[in-house]
Order: structure tokens, then C-alpha cells, then sequence
């Protein structure tokens, strides 16, 4: 059970964590094969961790859903059969239909599930900065790719 000091706790180690990790990606671009990065993995589980808490609350009403919540799950609901890079007007603002690879299997050849968001565009086309990272935020799964181990 998660409260809202969880939330304020995890939400405080984030900026020092994420400044490690892109340090650390810094270093190692360019480099193949497996790379062992420990910062980026502790600053991939502080995320996953805070929006389990703030998953929690808010299904518990102590957060309230926000913007990007309220509107995708509107999206979902009016056009479950966009495909990826398809773009949706609603409200007067349109909305890029975007997928990604969630489970690979074995071999990490073939995606066995795909995660499913929606990007606000601005008016010249570009995705909105803000928006994209209330998702990453809000879903970090959604960009963790894992293999199946069945």
C-alpha cells in the first residue's frame, strides 16, 4: 500500500537518478554487444516504481487522472483501430497514434505485444515535447522492452 510520501520520496530521487543514467548512456554510445548499465537500470526501476504508486492512488481517488489519461483513454474509445503514425483530430487538436515494441520473443526476432499510446502534435506537425514525456512518465513499461521466458 503506497501514500502519498512513496509518491513525493521516489518523485525527489528521479532528477539525480536520470542524470546518472543519461551520463551513463553518454558514455557507452556507440559501443555494441551487451553493456552493463546499472544506473540506467536503477533509474528505469525508480520510474517503473513511481507509476506503480501513482497507479495506485489514483485508482484509490487520492490523484486525480490527468489530461493525457483522460484524453487517451477518449481516443481509445473513439478509434480502437488506428494503426501506428495514423493521425486523429479530437477537440481540435490531433493526436498521432503511436505503437511499440513491448514483449519480444526468444529470440528476439518477433514482437509478441505491442504498446499502444497516443501523441499530441502541435501545429506545425512536431510531437509536443510536454505531452511525450507526461507518457513516459505516466506508462514507463511501455518503453522497457522485454523477452518472453515462457
Amino acid at each position: 500500500m503506497y501514500t502519498q510520501a512513496d509518491l513525493d520520496n521516489i518523485t525527489a530521487q528521479l532528477p539525480l537518478l536520470k542524470k546518472t543514467a543519461e551520463r551513463e548512456l553518454a558514455s557507452i554510445y556507440g559501443l555494441t554487444g551487451m553493456v552493463y548499465t546499472p544506473h540506467r537500470d536503477l533509474y528505469m526501476e525508480a520510474c517503473l516504481k513511481k507509476a506503480a504508486i501513482v497507479s495506485q492512488l489514483k485508482k484509490e481517488g487520492l490523484l486525480a487522472l490527468s489530461q493525457v489519461e483522460i484524453i487517451t483513454a477518449a481516443l481509445d474509445a473513439l478509434y480502437p483501430k488506428v494503426k501506428n503514425r495514423d493521425v486523429v483530430e479530437y477537440q481540435g487538436n490531433y493526436y498521432q497514434r503511436s505503437f511499440s515494441p513491448l514483449k519480444l520473443s526468444k529470440s528476439g526476432k518477433l514482437v509478441r505485444k505491442w504498446a499502444k499510446y497516443w501523441l499530441l502534435q502541435g501545429p506545425n506537425g512536431e510531437i509536443e515535447p510536454q505531452w511525450k514525456s507526461e507518457v513516459h512518465d505516466l506508462w514507463p513499461s511501455y518503453f522497457v522492452i522485454r523477452a518472453v521466458m515462457d
